[in-house]
């Protein structure tokens, strides 16, 4: 059989998890001939894509600029405007000769999914929909919800979901039956559980993820301020605003330092070596303040045999059961997680148990068979 062809296409080139996913999942070959679509460039040309990919990988820049749902406003004109981009991004890609000659079509994100799903109906072309997001009104807006579910689902020949409650939020608008649960391309290097020895004591405490208000920052910061108010322990944020929110960065510096623990307060920035950051870690949380679809940072925390802390909704709680391989706490509640900092910053025999559990997580994927298992569903899809 020939390499398959596939159009991967991003309405985005900013540091997100769904990029990032992309950019691991491309890394390894395969029998594809791959391209991946994009708008143009939102920075000077050092951005994910450009970085990222390896040599024998296509990249085309097409169609309009895509602003983050947090720039793009609200009310009647702002909905025209993101219509209008959507439409212009579909005709682009339908013109280009790398997706007409495609076996396959995927979206790689929801906003792309959308003008991925006209594109796919103009050419007549099978399209996979990856689903990162909990399709409902509540985390991606109402229309695109509505679009999701009437225009695009519907239509879609594979639909691979990054969890259960991601599959669970469109399962009754799809309907093909190539919908597999295949967790994002994390970078995972399982370490050994008899490996793992936590230290003596907590020094750093630490998040991995964008700067996003929806992440969690800031109960973070106040959890930590009434849990650790001895002043031995580091808070580190690892990650940048992206996406719009560069004030909401100098939010939480402010609140820092209203606070008072501002000294003890890194605001690390992005870093392109995730275990690495995780590595200099003795407890690791996710805080997000509504359902996380998957959160990879909590597969990278149980992978490097971390003491984790995750919010009880959502893709999480299918990898971490609250007093074996972590702590759960209840979500957007501060007392909740600023106990469960206490409990692992005071009990060290708690902490070496998590770790050791961490590390036995099962079924932590690799990306190389996760680019397997995406393949799969593929080429099932080409075929249909």
């Amino acid at each position: 059989m020939p390499p398959l062809k596939v159009v991967f296409v991003d309405h985005s080139d900013e540091p997100g998890g769904a990029e990032f996913a992309l950019v691991r999942l491309l890394r390894a070959p395969r029998d594809w001939r791959v391209t991946v679509a994009l708008p143009p460039s939102s920075s000077d040309g050092d951005d994910v894509f450009t970085t990222g990919l390896p040599s024998d990988v296509s990249m085309i820049r097409t169609g309009p600029r895509h602003a983050a749902r947090k720039e793009n406003g609200t009310g009647l004109g702002a909905n025209i405007g993101l219509a209008t981009r959507i439409l212009r991004s579909g005709l682009a890609l339908a013109a280009r000769k790398e997706v007409r000659e495609a076996d396959v079509l995927v979206a790689n994100t929801t906003r792309a999914s959308v003008y991925v799903a006209i594109t796919a109906i103009a050419l007549r072309k099978p399209f996979v929909v990856h689903i990162r997001d909990l399709i409902s009104s509540d985390a991606i807006g109402s229309a695109a919800a509505l679009l999701m579910r009437r225009l695009v689902l519907p239509r879609a020949t594979g639909v691979i979901a990054n969890s259960r409650a991601s599959l669970a939020t469109v399962k009754d608008a799809v309907r093909t039956r190539n919908t597999p649960v295949i967790p994002s391309p994390a970078g995972l290097e399982p370490v050994a559980a008899d490996s793992v020895a936590v230290a003596p004591r907590v020094g750093r405490i630490g998040m991995v993820a964008r700067i996003d208000p929806w992440k969690g920052q800031e109960q973070v910061l106040r959890a930590f301020a009434r849990a650790c108010v001895k002043g031995e322990e580091t808070l580190v944020f690892y990650g940048a605003p992206a996406f719009g929110h560069e004030e909401f960065d100098l939010e939480l510096r402010a609140l820092a330092r209203d606070l008072g623990i501002a000294d003890r307060v890194d605001f690390a920035g992005h870093t392109s070596d995730v275990p690495g950051a995780i590595a200099t870690l003795d407890v690791c949380i996710q805080a997000s303040t509504r359902a996380e679809p998957l959160g990879q940072n909590v597969l990278q925390y149980l992978s490097a045999g971390k003491p984790t802390i995750v919010s009880g909704e959502g893709g999480p709680v299918e990898w971490v059961t609250d007093r074996r391989n972590g702590l759960v706490f209840t979500p957007r509640d501060v007392d909740s997680l600023s106990a469960a900092i206490t409990e692992l910053v005071t009990d060290r025999s708690l902490r070496q148990s998590l770790a050791e559990n961490a590390a036995r997580t099962p079924d932590l994927r690799t990306d190389e068979r996760v680019g397997d298992e995406v393949m799969a569903v593929l080429r099932k899809a080409a075929r249909s």
